[in-house]
């Protein structure tokens, strides 16, 4: 039964577009299983169990859910821990946590990529208070090569003055 009158020409030309597309829907596919399975196994060995998942109130202290949550994600990503909290609204507000979390008065924050985006840059340097700079870190850069790729020159020098 033909619903929709296509052209049976554009029909084959679909056909034929999604054949040569398999092979990348199967690699696609294997990839899915496997982070599938990874996550699964992250959760078995965590010993995440149906307590863990259920809501809190209050400020969360002595979470195990969001403890075993963290632990998860640090096994699935392969780091030594992980903090995963649905209040950092977003990658800036992450990236910031961290910087102060690991940056001190003194410090030099070293980018190897050039100048970093907008919010960023107000976040290491901006003028309107709360800064890395206003807490005393300091801020170097190393640009890209022209063709795009880390001046590993530039970065030995930078390193070498103490960044």
């Amino acid at each position: 039964m033909d619903f929709f009158n296509i052209d049976k020409r554009l029909l084959e030309k679909a056909k034929q577009a999604e054949s040569l597309a398999n092979e990348q829907f199967a690699k696609i596919s294997e990839i899915a299983e496997y982070n599938g399975n990874k996550v699964l196994s992250a959760y078995i060995n965590n010993r995440v169990s149906e307590m863990h998942l259920k809501g809190t109130i209050g400020y969360g202290y002595n979470d195990d859910g969001r403890d075993k949550l963290d632990a998860v994600y640090a096994e699935v990503f392969g780091t030594e821990d992980a903090l995963v909290r649905h209040s950092f609204v977003n990658g800036t507000h992450a990236l910031s946590t961290a910087l102060f979390g690991v940056l001190r008065p003194g410090d030099t924050l070293l980018c190897l990529t050039g100048a970093p985006y907008d919010t960023l840059s107000e976040v290491i340097g901006g003028e309107h208070g709360g800064s890395l700079k206003e807490f005393g870190v300091k801020y170097a850069q190393v640009d890209l090569l022209p063709d795009g790729t880390p001046d590993f020159e530039g970065i030995k020098t930078a390193c070498a003055k103490g960044c």
